[in-house]
């Protein structure tokens, strides 16, 4: 008994050997200072040219794991994109394409969203490019199509909206669901405006007005819900009557055009009429006021000269008369064939009259 209690518990060192009692002892515990050695040469491995002692390499790992750190802080945004820099979990802002920087992981993390991205939403009918139809498969959706116009009429009108992204931190974290949001507002806006509106002008001419009032609409409610979305054009797919009627509504389009085509015959000819009739009717009154100012002009004039001479005659009376008389007499016998006969020549001599030469000037 004695003798086991005697015995070490490490065992009999190797070689042998005793404590003059008979038995071996066990081997023996492992060098404490030949461990740390050991553990020293490791660390001289990782930090070469360090000492172990001192703790400078741990303080030299710590700052070049400090300085990686925090150049995982830089970070990149293309052309194409929007940075939002979350704090936390929170947003904080936005950033713009180029380098820039935030305090890295864990504290702050970075997004980029595409914002020159062109999204596009159908509303009233869903193409192969988001149903899966062959190449030109296309369903129409009643519930989002069928709407009711300004004069009680029922449309069937497919659109779609063409939207980016403006404020990717609005984007991002003010809405749920961005698509969702875009189809709800357009589908709104589309309803108040055609309900706004008669049929005719929405299956014709009115298509452009009504999607320039439409985007605004959009526009506004979603500035309103604060969603970082602009919308960057709305355009109509198709505006017909519902299928149940849209061959009498064809008939009422063909009775229409044949109106419009009497009425634009009939304004052709009322303007190729009118302007002729207004023509002949100012030539008439121009040649009227000429004859009017030509005869108020003669007139004028022989009043003028009436009074010239009647002054002159008051002046001179005879020599007046004389003047008057020969001037009448060159006037009346200016056109005249005639023989003039001295009064008192060759008396007891028949005077010789060219009869003959008279007759035949007189005849010519």
């Amino acid at each position: 008994m004695s003798d086991f209690k005697n015995q070490s518990p490490w065992g009999t060192p190797p070689g042998g050997g005793g404590n003059g009692d008979g038995f071996r002892r066990g081997p023996r515990p492992p060098d404490i200072d030949e461990v740390v050695k050991k553990l020293q040469e490791k660390i001289k491995r990782f930090f070469p040219g360090g000492s172990a002692s001192g703790g400078k390499p741990i303080i030299l790992g710590l700052v070049i794991l400090l300085v990686i750190w925090a150049l995982s802080g830089l970070y990149r945004v293309l052309p194409d994109e929007q940075g939002v820099v979350l704090r936390f979990g929170k947003f904080v802002k936005t950033t713009q394409p180029g380098l820039n920087y935030h305090i890295p992981f864990p504290v702050e993390s970075v997004l980029t969203p595409k914002v020159t991205k062109v999204n596009r939403m159908d509303i009233g009918f869903r193409s192969e490019r988001d149903s899966g139809f062959g190449s030109s498969g296309v369903a129409d959706v009643p519930e989002e199509s069928l709407m009711l116009t300004g004069d009680e009429n029922i449309v069937n009108i497919d659109f779609s909206v063409f939207w980016v992204i403006k404020d990717a931190g609005n984007f991002l974290f003010k809405i749920q669901d961005p698509e969702g949001t875009v189809k709800a507002a357009a589908e709104t806006a589309m309803r108040e405006v055609i309900a706004k509106s008669d049929i005719q002008p929405i299956l014709t001419e009115g298509r452009s007005k009504i999607e320039l009032e439409t985007q605004e609409i959009i526009q506004t409610i979603l500035d309103d819900y604060e969603s970082g979305i602009q919308i960057t054009q709305v355009q109509t797919q198709k505006a017909d009557p519902p299928d149940q009627v849209i061959d009498a509504f064809r008939d009422v389009q063909a009775a229409r055009a044949d109106m419009e085509r009497s009425k634009n015959e009939a304004e052709a000819y009322a303007n190729d009429v009118i302007p002729r009739a207004r023509g002949e009717a100012q030539k008439i009154l121009q040649a009227a006021e000429a004859y009017k100012k030509e005869v108020v002009a003669k007139a004028e004039g022989e009043a003028s000269r009436f009074i010239a001479i009647y002054n002159e005659y008051k002046n001179a009376k005879a020599v007046t008369q004389e003047r008057m008389y020969l001037e009448t007499m060159e006037k009346v016998l200016a056109d005249i064939d005639k023989v003039i006969i001295e009064k008192n020549a060759g008396s007891g001599v028949v005077p010789y009259l060219p009869l003959p030469e008279l007759k035949k000037k007189a005849t010519n």
